[in-house]
């Protein structure tokens, strides 16, 4: 399995995002965060982790060419 999938849990996303579960929840709840409901357990592929905080990067403002 290659690094882009590997399948993350919210406590393992939440490491590498360096935030709390509870905000990782709620990135996926409201569908910030891209994740599948596996049961009463969220999982999320490591690619669309990093993903999200390249995106939140450039609509911070915070890094990023001008477009």
């Amino acid at each position: 399995m290659t690094d882009e999938h590997e399948v993350l849990t919210a406590e393992e996303a939440a490491t590498l995002l360096r935030v709390s579960t509870k905000t990782v929840l709620a990135l996926a709840k409201s569908g910030a965060l891209p994740g599948e409901k596996v049961g009463r357990a969220w999982r999320f592929l490591r690619a669309d982790v990093l993903a999200y905080v390249r995106g939140a990067d450039r609509a911070s403002g915070d890094g990023g060419s001008p477009q």
